[in-house]
């Protein structure tokens, strides 16, 4: 019976043992998933690396094998520059602690946004709203586009002489290519695209719209100089559909909202400063 007794102990002292490296084991193998490394025996948490990838989601980048290695890398090397810093005792440093406190303060700040923002969406009926408010704005002056080409000139008898020469069965491309001081278009042969009128001068979209296709004017006078304006085709302007525009108005008035609430806090803050002008 002793033996047999001790035999269970015996027995009972293996199991437990058997039991604690089982369970340490476990819980090394646990903190190694948390870890990314270890770097002077202090473990660097994988949290970091995700932490590091929304920031660079938030600037605009794609999540890719390589973003991903770069910043396992770079949460490694930071480590082990922050710890040969902290040796050298930079962190006690005045000029240290005044960037932390503005480090500190622009992530508050951006915090403080993306909770306002999440908590106060743009819903689809104000961004149809917009959507309809910017579509009238557009289409207020009319929705025909005009595609012109045009010589520029100095002097009004130059342009008188180039007006001749075009009744004369010269090519006004040619011509403007040869003698428009508009640099931008007299490469194209004068050509200006399709646009409409009031995204010209006054003077120049008066007359443009009293042409006829194939139609030449006048020498036309601007602040610019002396114009020959040729009246290639016309169009209907094709305003973008709600579908395709929604996320750029839903930013815009995602901004919006944004910059309210800024100036809101701004004029209920008890402050004895006084803002710039404008601000």
């Amino acid at each position: 019976m002793k033996q047999k007794s001790l035999a269970a102990r015996v027995s009972h002292a293996a199991l437990a043992c058997a039991l604690a490296s089982t369970f340490t084991l476990g819980l090394s193998l646990s903190a190694q998933a948390q870890n990314l490394a270890i770097v002077n025996g202090k473990p660097v948490p994988k949290a970091r690396v995700e932490t590091l990838l929304q920031q660079a989601q938030r600037a605009g980048q794609q999540l890719s094998p390589e973003l991903e290695a770069q910043a396992r890398d770079q949460v490694v090397l930071r480590e082990i520059f922050v710890q040969e810093a902290e040796k050298r005792g930079i962190a006690k440093l005045p000029a240290y602690r005044d960037q932390m406190e503005l480090a500190r303060q622009s992530i508050l700040i951006r915090e403080l946004f993306d909770d306002y923002r999440a908590k106060n969406p743009v819903t689809d009926a104000e961004a149809q709203a917009e959507y309809d408010k910017v579509k009238t704005q557009a289409t207020a002056g009319g929705n025909t586009e005009y595609r012109a080409r045009h010589i520029l000139v100095e002097k009004e008898e130059d342009a008188t002489k180039l007006l001749a020469q075009l009744k004369g069965g010269a090519k006004f491309e040619d011509l403007a290519k040869k003698s428009s001081k508009d640099s931008g278009s007299a490469q194209n042969g004068g050509d200006l695209d399709f646009a409409k009128p009031d995204a010209y001068v006054p003077e120049f979209s008066k007359a443009l719209v009293a042409l006829k296709k194939g139609e030449i004017s006048a020498p036309v006078k601007s602040q610019f100089g002396y114009h020959i304006i040729k009246l290639e085709d016309t169009r209907e302007a094709k305003f973008p559909d709600f579908a395709e525009v929604k996320p750029q108005v839903v930013q815009r008035l995602e901004q919006q909202k944004i910059t309210e609430f800024q100036e809101s806090l701004r004029k209920a803050a008890k402050t004895d400063f006084k803002f710039a002008a404008g601000q």
